[in-house]
């Protein structure tokens, strides 16, 4: 039996990280998936919900928001649980056992889970790598001379 599963999609909503009272994370997130134009009109979008847990829950609500872009690859699974109201509640839903960010917006907001903006790590890792040769520093550029490379010299 076959039970794998590929989303990608936009989130819906900025996403919220739980632990559970064992102290392992979680997050439950809904990928909005557009569906497959008909006709040349547009479908509309199907709506995955999805749970991952650990590592990638914590990433993924310290570095996502609502409206980006990702893609989960998990399985589904299937699950009931009684609702408050005392009636049986079925769910079923994806596993995400791996999650790709497709999109970062690089703003220095970030969301409320997180200490530091997702932004403002990219911005530092930017000015720590501003002492690269930039193009108009190259000392190749425009020189005029030719680099003789013979055969012998090219590993393949």
């Amino acid at each position: 039996m076959i039970n794998q599963v590929t989303v990608v999609g936009r989130l819906t909503k900025t996403p919220e990280l739980r632990y559970t009272p064992g102290g392992n994370a979680v997050t439950n997130f809904t990928v909005a998936c557009n569906k497959p134009k008909k006709d040349g009109q547009d479908q509309g979008a199907n709506f995955v919900e999805c749970v991952t847990w650990g590592k990638n829950a914590e990433n993924l609500c310290n570095y996502q928001k609502k409206g980006n872009l990702v893609g989960a690859t998990g399985h589904i699974q299937s699950r009931s649980y009684e609702a408050n109201d005392g009636k049986r509640v079925y769910v079923q839903e994806v596993l995400a056992e791996r999650i790709q960010f497709l999109e970062f917006n690089g703003n220095s907001e970030g969301n409320s889970n997180t200490s530091e903006g997702a932004g403002s790590r990219y911005n530092r890792q930017a000015e720590t790598n501003s002492n690269f040769t930039r193009v108009n520093d190259d000392p190749f550029a425009n020189t005029g001379q030719t680099i003789d490379v013979s055969s012998d010299d090219l590993p393949f």
